[in-house]
């Protein structure tokens, strides 16, 4: 079984369990649940260089990387520095996050903000909606076309955007869909964790251009934004380069005023 597989497993009693005690109509009564919501797609689409900047406190492969800094400060950090979006990690068992991490980037930011979990179920949409999300990620490593669709879809009528991973060519192509805003190329294999930028080159011209084109994982320098960039990436996630160090907002800041000049 790989660390993707025991992931899933475990998400599904995590689910299973959180509808016992939270029913969705519940999740729907919140006070977030009805605001207004960013547009991720568009503030990629229409920037010199799409970063999201991600929060995330350890993984798998990495173990701890940061639980120094308050996500509120973190986040706030990534908005001063010019972020376009931000990525939210709201797994705890492997990544150390949480819906409360979700609820206070809320509170402490107006940019979009992207729930970044593992979803299998309709239930996942509600609670990121509930939480302040304005788009989630969907993997398709673990959907198939139907559940992409349905999930897709559903979080749509919700007023949230999608972004798709995928990581090879047969991901991509059981994924294109109407009901999608992003499509994303993981450059870290999740059966493995390894990490390679050749991901995202080889699955480039792929992509339809109505989609906008994420690099996500192992960017750590601008000379690989502007790698990707000719090839049509208009957005690259970026979490562990910046969360690794002393200040992740200067940090950002920085990587981000480097790659401005170098444009």
């Amino acid at each position: 079984m790989t660390i993707l597989d025991q992931i899933i497993a475990s998400k599904k009693r995590e689910v299973t369990l959180k509808k016992q005690l939270i029913p969705a109509a519940q999740l729907e009564y919140s006070v977030l649940f009805n605001t207004k919501t960013y547009s991720l797609s568009k503030m990629l689409r229409n920037a010199p260089v799409g970063i999201i900047a991600e929060h995330k406190r350890r993984s798998p492969s990495k173990s701890v990387i940061n639980h120094s800094f308050p996500v509120e400060e973190v986040v706030i950090g990534y908005q001063n520095a010019g972020a376009c979006g931000i990525s939210v990690l709201t797994d705890g068992q492997y990544f150390g996050g949480s819906l409360e991490d979700l609820l206070l980037a809320k509170a402490s930011v107006n940019i979009p903000l992207l729930r970044k979990e593992f979803i299998i179920d309709e239930y996942q949409i509600l609670e990121a909606k509930a939480h302040g999300a304005d788009a989630i990620l969907l993997i398709a490593a673990v959907l198939t076309r139907n559940e992409i669709k349905n999930l897709s879809e559903f979080a749509q009528s919700l007023g949230l955007e999608v972004l798709l991973e995928v990581h090879n060519l047969e991901e991509l192509e059981k994924s294109i869909l109407p009901s999608l805003d992003m499509i994303g190329v993981n450059n870290r294999n999740l059966k493995n964790f390894e990490v390679s930028l050749e991901y995202s080159t080889e699955l480039a011209q792929h992509i339809p251009n109505e989609f906008i084109k994420v690099s996500e994982s192992g960017i750590s320098s601008v000379e690989a934004i502007q790698k990707l960039q000719p090839q049509g990436y208009q957005g690259f996630l970026i979490g562990e380069h910046f969360m690794k160090t002393d200040n992740p907002g200067a940090a950002a800041a920085s990587f981000l005023n480097s790659l401005l000049v170098k444009s």
